[in-house]
């Protein structure tokens, strides 16, 4: 089985990395870490990033997983191979241009592009927002899948994730005691379905609600609350059309043993439980 840690980064193409910056400094409360002629490096917490915008198409999207070391990456490499992925090996220069000690990349069952990577670097200056969002880390992603089902058994069979609640036939999954990592969101293509950032309190996500709705940057749900999380939630959208969001109080599952995740219909109040409603965002048809 191979071990995933945490999530440690999301890359993302973009066809306009100054536009991507000003975003997400000036809007999503991000810190530029490093910029180069090619890729644009943002920090939200003690890691050395978390965002990286890539000059490119906006299809490539890459999540990145941290896993313990190297002898685990080769165990998690043959695992793969031996389930029918294409693995390939980082290089050390493409392992630099992550920060990361070593990697390997694949494509899971719906085609999104996953890398699993060891000793991802982290900085020792505090994180210092360029503005004032209240953002405490990144947390957890969305991903499109065709076939959540099947996509499911990947990654708890394969993985180690495991299903603290469902929507509909969307699995809400963790890796550690956080209550979700990944959730899975029926869709017909690959990608990354959202990007959440955690923030320090509910009045952060109401203040980011008018700051943003005053920059126009469009609203697609929220503020809300989540009754499988429990978190407080603003989702939003970004360049190329990325849907972000900030959440705070979100749930962990203490006793992970004997945890059962819950059934939820797949319907609006299962999304949310203040009765906020998606407009704008892509959402599956649920089962």
């Amino acid at each position: 089985m191979i071990n995933l840690r945490d999530v440690s980064y999301v890359r993302l193409g973009s066809p306009d990395l100054e536009s991507a910056e000003t975003f997400a400094t000036s809007c999503l409360g991000l810190q530029v870490a490093e910029r180069g002629k090619k890729a644009l490096y943002l920090r939200s917490d003690d890691r050395s990033h978390t965002l990286c915008y890539t000059e490119g198409d906006p299809s490539d999207q890459t999540v990145g997983f941290e896993i313990e070391d190297e002898a685990s990456l080769q165990q998690a490499a043959a695992t793969l191979e031996n389930l029918g992925h294409q693995v390939e090996a980082g290089s050390p220069e493409e392992a630099q241009k992550r920060k990361v000690r070593a990697f390997i990349g694949f494509r899971d069952p719906s085609g999104n592009h996953i890398e699993l990577v060891v000793r991802p670097e982290r900085n020792g200056r505090r994180y210092f927002a360029a503005r004032d969002a209240g953002i405490t880390g990144f947390s957890h992603i969305g991903l499109n899948s065709t076939d959540p089902a099947r996509d499911e058994r990947f990654w708890t069979q394969v993985c180690n994730a495991r299903v603290s609640d469902r929507i509909g036939d969307i699995p809400l999954m963790r890796v550690n005691a956080i209550h979700h990592t990944i959730a899975l969101v029926r869709a017909t293509h690959a990608g990354i379905q959202h990007v959440n950032h955690q923030v320090q309190t509910s009045d952060d996500v109401l203040r980011s609600y008018y700051f943003l709705s005053e920059r126009r940057v469009p609203i697609v749900f929220g503020p809300g609350r989540h009754p499988t999380s429990g978190a407080r939630f603003l989702y939003f959208k970004g360049p190329d059309g990325m849907v972000f969001e900030y959440s705070v109080g979100v749930n962990e599952v203490a006793d992970d043993a004997n945890h059962q995740p819950r059934q939820f219909g797949f319907e609006p109040s299962s999304l949310c439980m203040w009765g906020s409603k998606p407009a704008g965002m892509a959402l599956p048809t649920g089962r």
